[in-house]
Formats: structure tokens, sequence, C-alpha cells
């Protein structure tokens, strides 16, 4: 089972209050479960989402203002009162009291970044107060790595039969002190 990324889910977001937010109902689709389920576990959590900043609950006139738009459909959200719509921390917080096993998936895999990121973090903070090069340069590599697994940096695409696409990518990193770019060029085989 794979995990939905946040990137994959910018054609479902609307604006509300100068915010990107995704309604109840597209939150219950990705992470598998009905849009009474969500709205259960919020009010049953409702200290987890302590302000804007995570959920809003829409107004009758902002609901009727995004229906009238053509990015949402009559169809969407509940009938009898307008939707939540969830910001980008609420949706990660969905993740962490929803009973799916996408939600668990989801939970893990922002677990896993978090703790990647805050090693990132004691590398960089090494790197600096370090004064044994080689240890540096061991920190550094290692840093790199974090980096292209939380940014999911891809260098080598393939089609179907696990040929190399042509393509070229560049990433440069500059914290500073420490500066790398990589490119990467291929011609299809």
């Amino acid at each position: 089972m794979s995990i939905v990324k946040f990137e994959s889910l910018e054609n479902k977001f609307l604006s509300v209050n100068e915010q990107l937010v995704l309604l109840d109902s597209d939150i219950a689709k990705l992470y598998g479960v009905e849009v009474k389920r969500v709205n259960e576990n919020v009010n049953k959590n409702l200290d987890k989402f302590p302000d804007e900043t995570y959920m809003i609950q829409l107004s009758l006139k902002q609901w009727q203002s995004l229906k009238s738009e053509k990015t949402t459909s009559k169809g969407r959200g509940g009938k009898h009162k307008p939707p939540r719509v969830f910001t980008e921390k609420g949706l990660y917080m969905m993740a962490t009291i929803l009973k799916s096993s996408i939600a668990t998936q989801a939970t893990l895999h922002i677990i896993e970044t978090f703790a990647k990121l805050r090693e990132l973090n004691r590398n960089i903070n090494t790197i600096i107060t370090s004064e044994n090069e080689l240890e540096q340069k061991q920190l550094i590599e290692k840093s790199n790595k974090i980096l292209e697994d939380v940014m999911d940096i891809v260098f080598e695409e393939k089609d179907e039969d696990n040929n190399i696409i042509e393509s070229e990518t560049k990433i440069e990193l500059n914290l500073g002190f420490y500066k790398k770019t990589k490119t990467t060029k291929r011609k299809k085989e």
C-alpha cells in the first residue's frame, strides 16, 4: 500500500481564509473511511484541532461560495450543514486519529519523516561545531542521503521496461557551510 503524497492532492485544494484546505469528504477518500467517521473522530478529538491552522468549520455562506466555483461539485460535503475543511496540519492530525490502514501508514510515514528531520538537524549542528574533517564529511554525506529520502528526490527514472528515460535532474543544496550540486543526465537506452 502506498502513501498518498501531499503534493498529489493539489488539484483538490480549495482556498478558505487564505489557506489551502481539503474538504472532509476528500480526507475521507484519502484515508479510506466514510465522511461521518472523519467528523465523529474530530468531535471526539476537538483538542487536536486547536485553531483554524488545523480545521475550519465552513459557514453556510463560505460553503455556498465554494459550491458555486467550478472546482467543487454540488454533491460534495454534508447535505444538512456545511462541511469542515482541513489544512495540511489538520490532514496530518487526521492521520493520527483515524482507524484505517491507510491512515496508519500515513502516520508512520509522518513519524519517520520527522525523525529523519531531527537527525538531519543533529548532523548539521555537529558539522558546524566539529573540527574533525573526516567526521564532517561523513555527516555531510549522511545528511545528503536523509535529504534525498525526505524530499523523495529520484535521480533515476525508468520506463515500464526498466530502461532509463532521457532526463536531466539538478538539485543544489546550500547550507552556508556546505554546498552540494548534483546533476544527472541520462539518455534513453
